[in-house]
């Protein structure tokens, strides 16, 4: 027996074996088992996503010897012979090769004679869109008021062909795209039924190059599977489909998010020794950096498309959401001007290296405001000296519910004959009303408001931003290097990027003369590697200056990692900053005297 294609083998015989399309099966099972039926249904939709599947499927239901339901019996004569093409009264015609309105009038002859072996006689019109003006318009009557044993089934890829008034006298179904997921879903099924060895990531790979077809996706399969010699593997299917190595996208990101020009060049070098598709290179790079904002926007909504949902999730914690987005647009523009630029390499290094450039390196510094000498300054000299300019002034206060922001709070005058303005480099907190605020919150309160307070020495750096020349500068003896170093400190150590986030959920369980063991939160176990303990471990020796070794295991952290500390300090700033904003007298006032209500859920603190 001659081999059958697996898009034909596996062509749903029922509307139960249907993938998919489940508005569409709804509507046409409660039709027929309620016996409400239009005489013309019109099936609309991309390419190889069921349209001909369910006409076929719908002709089984209306001739079934066993009567009309949406469940034929399979088995009887009239099934059979429509399963196997040769029903006498299931008319198909492809429009396109019948497009005339000589066509359609011989066609039409012999709608007026009942049907010869079953209930119904049936005309599927395929591509019905191919008609010719003159036939749309010889079909439109009998389309209408057709006799009551006779159905259209109408499917077509392009419905804004066809003319108003066919689509007036259909019951419309548009047929949507298959989802990645669910074409991969379907694939395993089959190969697993087939007998035949296939590898995950292989079946992603076939799933995203259908492109919503189901048809197009169990083709691909069985190419793959001759190209493989009756495997589907990740290789060849990469191969045979000539698409962009993941890993590669995943190493330009991570060397982006650490700012590592040399890491970036090595990449593109091995992608260029592939014969890459460097516009196709872009492509993927832009998809990635899509799914990275969504997930840090809306977690739950980023998808699994590529099997790699841990991998961005990863991604999302290592960039900030400026720079993503700022990396988009870099690359929508480095794609479009890839054909202006001398090859495909020069156009995707020279839009990586403008990312890397171009990456905000801090916040601008607030004007300078200068006042008149001696304006007001009777004023300033009656008011009592704030101790603005010091140094501790300087940092926030947890809890502060009034906080100068850095468009108001310009320059600070000294007291005196000499009214010179000082530069301020970042945004000043007038102690005035955080006093107030701790002597109207009772002491448990003030205790519990003052107690997160963490100077901007000892409080951990997000990861990807580099912390300050003069804490650097601090170096760490390895002889004190502890869990609780480890977790005070970790902002001194330069750790950034998808290193820093591995990093940051790591325990330092034990060092025993240069050997340190860590242990990596399992909840992170799915993006950590063995290339990320030998990163890890160049960096400290080269912060401490030896040959240290360093051991990671996978496991539950039994104390708090820099992770839990830095979300540790951060739910106590909020719980502060609520309890201040509680009991603000201000606050009270409204809330008494107006009737305010107040969104509990959007107070955060001031400097986050």
């Amino acid at each position: 027996m001659s081999y059958q294609v697996l898009a034909r083998k596996w062509r749903p015989k029922t509307f139960r074996e249907m993938v998919g399309q489940e508005h569409v099966l709804k509507a046409l099972i409660n039709a027929l088992d309620h016996d409400r039926l239009h005489h013309a249904y019109l099936f609309t939709g991309t390419r190889g996503v069921g349209k001909t599947t369910i006409a076929r499927i719908l002709a089984k239901c209306l001739n079934c010897e066993s009567g009309v339901s949406s469940e034929p019996c399979g088995v009887c004569g009239a099934c059979q012979e429509i399963a196997e093409g040769r029903f006498i009264d299931l008319i198909e015609v492809d429009a396109a090769s019948r497009t005339k309105v000589e066509d359609t009038r011989e066609l039409l002859e012999n709608v007026q004679y009942a049907p010869s072996r079953g209930r119904y006689k049936i005309y599927l019109i395929d591509e019905v869109h191919m008609l010719s003006t003159h036939s749309f318009n010889a079909l439109l009557k009998t389309l209408e008021e057709p006799p009551p044993h006779v159905k259209f089934l109408l499917a077509t890829t392009d419905p804004q062909k066809l003319p108003a008034t066919i689509l007036s006298r259909c019951l419309q179904f548009h047929l949507k795209n298959m989802t990645p997921e669910r074409i991969v879903a379907h694939l395993a099924i089959v190969l697993a039924q087939e007998l035949l060895h296939f590898e995950e990531p292989a079946l992603w790979l076939l799933g995203r190059a259908a492109d919503g077809s189901m048809r197009d996706a169990l083709s691909l399969t069985d190419q793959a599977i001759a190209f493989g010699s009756g495997k589907v593997g990740e290789a060849d299917v990469r191969a045979m489909l000539g698409s962009i190595d993941q890993g590669v996208v995943y190493e330009l990101l991570e060397a982006l998010s650490c700012g590592d020009g040399n890491a970036l060049m090595a990449a593109v070098a091995r992608t260029a020794e592939q014969a890459t598709d460097f516009a196709g290179v872009l492509e993927e790079l832009l998809m990635a950096l899509h799914r990275v904002a969504v997930a840090q926007a809306v977690p739950d909504a980023v998808d699994n498309s590529g099997g790699d949902r841990d991998r961005i999730v990863a991604l999302a914690a290592a960039f900030s959401s400026e720079d993503v987005q700022l990396y988009y647009q870099m690359g929508l523009l480095g794609r479009r001007d890839l054909p202006l630029a001398p090859d495909g390499r020069v156009g995707l290094e020279m839009a990586l290296l403008r990312m890397l450039a171009f990456r905000p390196q801090g916040m601008p510094q607030p004007p300078v405001k200068r006042m008149p000498v001696g304006e007001n300054n009777a004023e300033k000299k009656s008011e009592p000296a704030q101790p603005a300019v010091a140094a501790s002034a300087r940092e926030p206060v947890a809890g502060a519910a009034y906080v100068a922001s850095p468009a108001n709070v310009t320059s600070i005058t000294r007291t005196g004959a000499a009214a010179a303005p000082v530069r301020v480099s970042e945004p000043v907190v007038s102690p005035t009303p955080a006093r107030a605020i701790l002597q109207a919150v009772p002491s448990r309160q003030a205790e519990s408001i003052a107690a997160p307070v963490v100077s901007r020495a000892t409080e951990p750096t997000p990861a990807g931003i580099s912390p300050s020349p003069a804490a650097v500068a601090e170096v760490i003896a390895f002889e004190q290097f502890d869990n609780g170093v480890w977790v005070e400190q970790f902002h001194r150590f330069g750790l950034g990027g998808v290193l820093g986030t591995i990093a940051s959920h790591c325990e330092l369980r034990r060092r025993h003369d240069l050997l340190v063991e860590m242990v990596l939160d399992m909840r992170h176990a799915a993006v950590f590697d063995e290339a990320h303990t030998q990163r890890l471990q160049d960096h400290l020796r080269n912060y401490f200056g030896n040959t240290l070794k360093l051991q990671i295991d996978i496991g539950q952290p039994q104390a708090e990692t820099p992770f839990m500390r830095r979300d540790r300090i951060r739910q106590e700033r909020r719980a502060a900053a609520h309890a201040a904003i509680v009991a603000d007298p201000n606050i009270l006032l409204l809330q008494e005297g107006f009737g305010a209500l107040l969104d509990e859920a959007s107070i955060e603190p001031v400097d986050e």
